[in-house]
């Protein structure tokens, strides 16, 4: 009987044990079923930090203080208030819940409520988390978005944590309230809409208008349509290469052609240039060489300046058409940037737009200036400018003098560099001018008396004298007959004298045939020396047989 009785208490433990734990099983799905379920409740009190909120349990429910506190340290709740959460867990069969889950659960239902698949949305969510499935994913609403790892177009998963993606909302689940995006499909219809316009562009070869994203050394990126493209800085003005940002902003708004597109780089090239009329067209037949226009100086460099003819062509002024002066040294000495000057066209060639102008040929032309003051003779004062192995140029009433080397000085030894500096003042002769070339010939020596000259005062035709061989040539010998005093003995006047027989630095002795002073020239004659010796010897010849016959006569009157 006391095993019976045992057996039966023992049933009805079992029995009350199985009964307890299908309550606790029970509990324990009501708790599942609970879990992340959207419910109102009412806070019931708010300590340190943590907030009770009275959710229909045997507990309330613990909220943390942080999630109802702004910004500025303030709670944003009150006791009796009401107040939506969701119940996260439990700890100890007291509640866990969040309100800041239960706002996220009502932007997705708010979401869902008014999603249609007919639409065609694109948002922008950060991945904020990933799982084996894919990748968890918010936007700015807080609002959570599932994105598959096969929707993500990605191989390495680790690559798009904490990166802001542009997606299509591709499935909504009402039931379980999850939203479902795609990447790979956004990159897909970006694709497509990408080739749609640019095929557009191209087949309809139309200006359109595009926003500058980008600016860059090399270009500038245009949205047009969604679709950015590259203006490169060559395609910017007629003018040629330029650089972009001192002429846009980014932000601007401006017209644009597509010109070519690489399908394999995807890469697709625009041009403003091209949006625009060709300038140099419409200056065919209106401009032509030797037109005076009026131009703005745009850039200056040190072999010349830019100019702009304000309708996006640019012209060079090379920088020896800027001034009559020879010795400019720099442009910006004559012309500044910004400066408006009169020029004239020396070249016009549209076809390979090119331009080429002139400002000295509209100033006023020194050589004319000239002409009207001076003339051959004329002793003027000069600034020497430049000095040359064959001699100097001298500044002479806004044009340059020629001084040479042989009429700087009478001393065929001196030279310009030896007696000159540049930016010294010399005076000088007029000596040439060659009008039709536009060049003067000066000289220095002319204002001294040659060597010859003073040579003349004291000798004359007939003078025998002596002097020292200083070259030969086929003609003659030049002979020295005092320092920088040379005299020339024509071969036919060397008479008995074999030319064979002389060499430089031999003396030489012969008469004086002609002297001419102002041309500087002195004529020697060996054969004259002759013909003058013989005479000399006739006389004493002559002088003697005359005594003889005096004597003669004398002895017979005696």
């Amino acid at each position: 009987m006391a095993n019976e009785a045992n057996k039966t208490v023992q049933t009805e433990t079992a029995n009350e044990h199985e009964e307890m734990d299908f309550a606790t099983m029970l509990e324990e799905s009501f708790k599942d079923s609970e879990k992340d379920a959207l419910i109102t409740g009412v806070v019931v009190a708010i300590k340190d930090d943590v907030v009770l909120v009275d959710v229909g349990k045997k507990s309330e429910g613990r909220l943390n203080i942080s999630e109802v506190t702004d910004e500025q340290g303030n709670i944003t709740c009150k006791i009796g208030d009401a107040i939506a959460v969701v119940i996260s867990g439990f700890r100890n069969e007291r509640p866990i819940v969040s309100h800041k889950k239960a706002l996220r659960k009502e932007r997705v239902k708010e979401f869902i409520s008014g999603f249609s698949e007919e639409d065609d949305i694109t948002i922008d969510v950060k991945v904020v988390n990933k799982n084996k499935g894919g990748f968890i994913c918010e936007n700015k609403e807080g609002i959570e978005f599932f994105l598959p790892k096969s929707q993500a177009a990605v191989k390495d998963m680790n690559t798009l944590m904490g990166k802001v993606l542009k997606v299509k909302v591709i499935k909504v689940d009402t039931e379980n309230e999850s939203i479902v995006v795609s990447r790979k499909k956004f990159l897909d219809d970006e694709r497509k809409k990408r080739k749609e316009i640019v095929q557009e562009l191209i087949d309809k070869d139309e200006v359109v208008e595009g926003t500058i994203k980008k600016i860059t050394t090399y270009g500038m990126f245009v949205d047009v349509g969604g679709i950015d493209g590259l203006v490169h800085y060559s395609e910017i003005s007629y003018k040629g290469p330029v650089n972009p940002s001192t002429l846009y902003s980014e932000g601007e708004v401006v017209p644009v052609k597509a010109i070519k597109y690489d399908k394999e780089k995807r890469h697709l090239s625009l041009s403003i240039k091209a949006a625009m009329p060709d300038p140099w067209e419409e200056i065919k037949g209106e401009l032509e060489t030797g037109d005076s226009i009026k131009v703005t100086i745009s850039n200056i460099e040190p072999y010349g300046a830019f100019v702009d003819l304000g309708n996006d062509i640019e012209g060079f002024l090379h920088i020896s058409e800027i001034s009559w002066d020879k010795n400019i040294k720099h442009p910006r000495d004559y012309i500044e940037e910004g400066q408006e000057v009169d020029v004239e066209v020396i070249e016009i060639d549209p076809v390979e737009r090119r331009l080429r102008v002139s400002l000295k040929n509209i100033l006023p032309k020194p050589f004319d200036d000239f002409m009207k003051k001076y003339k051959t003779g004329d002793v003027v004062k000069g600034e020497v400018t430049t000095i040359t192995n064959f001699g100097a140029f001298v500044k002479i009433g806004g044009i340059e003098g020629l001084l040479h080397n042989e009429d700087a000085s009478w001393d065929r030894n001196n030279k310009c560099k030896d007696l000159l500096t540049v930016g010294g003042e010399i005076e000088v002769k007029i000596v040439k001018v060659d009008e039709e070339n536009e060049k003067v010939s000066l000289s220095k020596k002319e204002l001294e008396d040659s060597p010859i000259q003073s040579y003349a005062k004291s000798h004359e035709n007939g003078d025998i004298v002596l002097g020292k061989i200083r070259d030969i040539k086929d003609f003659g010998i030049f002979v020295e007959l005092e320092e920088n005093v040379d005299a020339l003995i024509r071969k036919e006047d060397l008479g008995p004298v074999e030319g064979e027989d002389l060499k430089i630095g031999d003396e030489i002795e012969a008469a004086i045939t002609f002297i001419d002073d102002k041309k500087n020239r002195i004529r020697l004659s060996v054969r004259r020396l002759s013909k003058l010796k013989e005479r000399e010897a006739l006389k004493e010849i002559n002088k003697e047989e005359k005594m003889t016959l005096g004597d003669i006569l004398k002895d017979q009157l005696k």
